[in-house]
């Protein structure tokens, strides 16, 4: 064993540690994050003028170019007008769409900016397959499970940020993200996943579907929005760097129920067809 890795009993207790503080609201937000969370938070009330909404996404840089790019991205600019102020890009993406990029912008920023270059590499790597995930997923819920869109992304927006808060704690604990991820879960993981998804206040359907995403099982047909995340992570380019493909809960037996479920040459043409669609919202949803 490495010598800077945690042992397994370790760390579950470090797992456990870790979602009791951020269950009792002891978890700390970067500034950037905090706008966004009052974004998101004013965008729940049903009141809220467009305006008003325009005005709270500008006060954070990073959202408001998020907005104006997913705004003008294929998948929403059917169009092809192009939109170049944050009010109009909010008018046509809707409080929805939006509430789910301030959420992009609080799972991105969570991780802060870690002092280990390893940390900080597999923190760009996570976000760029949760971009991958959360855009796939738009297309699959439209496409092949029906269920709808802007939910798909905002789960795959959310599937990993568990993830996102453990690399901001891991200078707290050398090794913590060291040795087989597959223990991770046996260790805790989804505990503290669930924690920070209820600190987010994710909706109780999403955090359902992230938890049918963590048991890995892909229904028959697949319909449901944890079929979706399955499917979405499954056929993402770039894998999880904290749950690589290959495990019990991926791997072989799933691209097998994957075609047997949608047919492989049904699948590979909606994947090309959408493919410019995609492209599109990793592009604009990387950051």
């Amino acid at each position: 064993m490495n010598a800077g890795m945690i042992p397994i009993m370790d760390r579950r207790e470090i797992f456990k540690s870790i979602a009791a503080e951020v269950s009792h609201g002891e978890l700390s937000f970067p500034t950037s994050a905090q706008v966004a969370m009052r974004v998101r938070q004013a965008l729940d009330n049903p009141g809220c003028h467009i305006d008003a909404a325009a005005r709270l996404v500008q006060a954070e840089p990073l959202l408001s170019a998020r907005v104006v790019a997913i705004a003008n991205s294929i998948a929403f600019n059917r169009s092809g007008r192009e939109i170049t102020d944050v009010r109009s890009a909010v008018a046509r993406l809707g409080f929805v769409t939006v509430r789910a990029l301030a959420t992009a912008v609080v799972a991105r920023q969570l991780a802060g900016a870690p002092s280990v270059e390893a940390d900080r590499k597999l923190a760009a790597a996570l976000w760029e397959h949760t971009a991958h995930v959360a855009s796939l997923a738009h297309v699959i819920a439209r496409r092949v499970t029906h269920q709808d869109p802007e939910t798909a992304m905002f789960a795959g927006i959310v599937h990993e940020v568990g993830g996102f808060y453990l690399l901001s704690r891991a200078h707290d604990f050398p090794g913590l993200l060291e040795g087989d991820p597959a223990d991770w879960i046996e260790s805790g993981e989804a505990e503290l996943g669930r924690a920070v998804l209820k600190v987010l206040s994710v909706p109780e359907p999403v955090t359902k579907a992230i938890e049918g995403f963590w048991d890995g099982y892909l229904a028959m047909p697949p319909t449901t929005l944890g079929d979706t995340l399955l499917l979405a992570d499954e056929l993402a380019p770039v894998p999880s760097p904290l749950h690589p493909i290959g495990g019990d809960q991926h791997g072989e037996g799933m691209k097998a129920s994957i075609d047997m479920v949608i047919g492989e040459e049904t699948l590979i043409l909606i994947l090309k067809e959408s493919a410019e669609e995609v492209a599109s919202l990793t592009g604009a949803l990387n950051f």
